[in-house]
């Protein structure tokens, strides 16, 4: 139950907290397209907890629409996207306070979109309108991208700010096949120093890769689970 003021109640209403205290908290952030109740999404974090992070997803506000109405809408702009993902932090904030959580460090994460609202948010792009969730986001110590939307299925230019622009260490997890940004098109763009990836074999934008290449799901997926790891312990 969360401890918000009634105005802010209803922006953190859906989430999970997941796994027991660790000095990592991760805040998962889904894609445009499916829920933090996704297999993805409950896959990845029971692999993350067993790996001894916490983990605290939570849906987006137009989500939660979806959810409780049946209706399919599709994702909320940025600038609200960010103002939902600024209240997340006020209530990981509140979280802190009542002994539920005791991060050493955050850590954002998030599938697609949900990746690039994490980017956006620790960028030199976002302003914070909340001091509260920018005291918290002074505790981020790095971002983590699950299949990174570069370029849109329509078209256009790649979506390369919010990692210029970041000030912070990111790992891309991005599947060699991902129609937003595969490994042919990638390293001709110039992202930052501080930014690792790590590529999936054969996988698509969701990290499958089809059957006839020998790789499998569960493999690409224990790979992002090691890299992850290794990627959190050399940046805390």
């Amino acid at each position: 139950m969360s401890c918000l003021p009634d105005s802010q109640t209803e922006l953190a209403q859906d989430y999970v907290l997941q796994g027991a205290k660790s000095d990592t908290l991760i805040i998962f952030a889904h894609g445009a397209g499916a829920n933090m109740h996704h297999e993805f999404m409950v896959n990845m974090s029971d692999q993350l907890v067993t790996a001894g992070f916490q983990v605290y997803r939570f849906n987006f506000l137009y989500m939660q629409a979806n959810m409780q109405d049946g209706k399919r809408r599709p994702p909320d702009r940025a600038p609200k996207l960010l103002h939902h993902f600024e209240q997340v932090l006020i209530d990981v904030g509140h979280k802190i306070e009542q002994g539920l959580i005791a991060p050493k460090r955050i850590v954002l994460m998030g599938k697609s979109m949900g990746g690039r609202m994490s980017a956006i948010l620790t960028s030199k792009q976002h302003s914070f309108v909340s001091s509260q969730a920018q005291d918290i986001a002074a505790h981020i110590s790095a971002v983590i991208c699950l299949g990174y939307p570069f370029i849109p299925l329509k078209g256009g230019e790649p979506r390369l700010a919010p990692i210029q622009t970041n000030p912070l260490p990111i790992l891309i997890v991005q599947g060699e096949r991902d129609k937003f940004g595969g490994r042919e098109q990638i390293p001709a763009w110039t992202l930052t120093e501080k930014t690792q990836l790590c590529w999936m074999s054969d996988g698509d934008h969701s990290l499958q890769p089809r059957k006839s290449s020998g790789y499998t799901l569960a493999g690409n997926m224990q790979l992002a689970i090691n890299s992850i790891s290794q990627f959190i312990a050399s940046n805390g």
